[in-house]
């Protein structure tokens, strides 16, 4: 049986995860600079120092330092003597950087036909007439047995079911200009936005994130998207079709030791923001069944609000960081965090919420029977590799 991960210490106890129970999925919420990028390394190092390959997006540009031994400097050693601990051993891990445009690390992509109508259809922003008539457009394409690879394609095939709309709508239905006159113009702003690059070949092989290197830990995938990020939905809707890519290519291996990979998916709201019933629907769909695959999926966001009932459910491991309770949206917030984490009787959550201060947190982990622990106020580890950027 492997280790329990020790994220936190609460009290001179260690806080730890089970590695079992990480494919139970897990979401870091907290206001802007309370310690939630810092969280998410540690797990990401910790997952990876017994084996597990990690996922994760760095919108902000100051996670590379993941791939670089940290320091002891005299501020770390002085918070870790804080809460018990008198040594640091710094850590170097393996780390692989990927880029959808191909300038700070290997370039990814996908074909327009793997991606599929809903997905893109998020991303042209098309309402449910022109998503419908985008279906079609990807049906007639089957049927002909058409591979649409890039945007050049698509933008061909859907010229082409234009030209054909009187003679298809009796097989396929309706097919109005102004829907094709809108899915085009989508198709032209994604292009402009160099949103293009990241369609055609060779399509990014699932095998390359699942990955351990010559030391048996880990293999970091780090996807550095603080440009990508400047096209929210272009970003969310990539990490959507890699989570979906997982799903149906991994086989099934019920509740393994370990999880076969943890996916964090950072500013999560961006997935949820004005998504259509569909596509919330297939998020949830893929989050309750990729478990079985040994995927973990941790969401990363500021308020626990962002993410939507049903897939908040399935979210079993907590750290819930500090939230400021300044309007009443926030204080919303604050009341429904405290109220999906397992009460602990030696206080109030919804008041150590908003009293939580950087690199503390609120923590509630699963237990060896899939039950949520009591909720810990506890002070995260540093991670053992560098904080901030590799380079200055």
């Amino acid at each position: 049986m492997t280790e329990p991960l020790v994220i936190a210490k609460a009290d001179g106890r260690d806080i730890a995860l089970l590695p079992r129970l990480a494919n139970r999925h897990g979401l870091i919420t907290g206001a802007t600079g309370t310690g939630k990028t810092v969280t998410l390394q540690r797990l990401a190092e910790s997952f990876a120092s017994i084996g597990v390959p990690v996922f994760l997006a760095d919108v902000k540009g100051d996670l590379s330092g993941i791939g670089a031994a940290g320091a002891a400097s005299e501020k770390l050693m002085k918070r870790l003597n804080a809460i018990g601990i008198d040594s640091f051993e710094p850590v170097q891990n393996t780390a692989v950087f990927w880029d959808v445009f191909g300038e700070s690390g290997h370039p990814v992509r996908a074909t327009v036909s793997d991606m599929g109508p809903v997905l893109l259809a998020r991303l042209l922003n098309l309402n449910d007439t022109q998503t419908g008539v985008l279906q079609i457009v990807f049906k007639v394409a089957d049927d002909n047995g058409l591979l649409l690879l890039d945007l050049k394609d698509l933008r061909a095939m859907v010229q082409f079911v234009g030209d054909k709309a009187k003679e298809i709508r009796t097989q396929y239905g309706n097919v109005s200009a102004a829907s094709i006159g809108a899915i085009q113009r989508g198709l032209l702003t994604i292009e402009e936005q160099g949103g293009d690059v990241f369609f055609g070949e060779p399509m990014l092989d699932i095998a390359d994130l699942m990955q351990t290197g010559a030391d048996g830990r880990g293999v970091i995938n780090v996807l550095a998207a603080d440009k990508l990020y400047n096209n929210p939905k272009l970003y969310s809707t990539f990490l959507l079709w890699l989570l979906a890519e997982l799903f149906e290519q991994l086989p099934e291996v019920g509740d393994p030791d370990k999880p076969k990979l943890v996916f964090f998916f950072d500013e999560a709201h961006l997935l949820f923001d004005d998504a259509p019933k569909a596509l919330l629907e297939k998020v949830e769909q893929v989050v309750r069944l990729i478990r079985s695959k040994g995927v973990g999926v941790y969401f990363v966001t500021q308020n626990p609000l962002d993410v939507p009932d049903a897939v908040l459910g399935q979210l079993g491991n907590r750290v819930q960081h500090a939230l400021r309770a300044f309007t009443p949206r926030d204080q919303k917030a604050v009341k429904t965090a405290a109220e999906t984490m397992r009460a602990n009787p030696a206080f109030d959550a919804a008041t150590a919420i908003t009293e939580l201060g950087v690199g503390e947190a609120l923590l509630s982990f699963l237990d060896e029977k899939g039950r949520p622990q009591l909720t810990e106020r506890s002070f995260v580890i540093a991670p053992r590799s560098r904080l901030g950027p590799m380079t200055d």
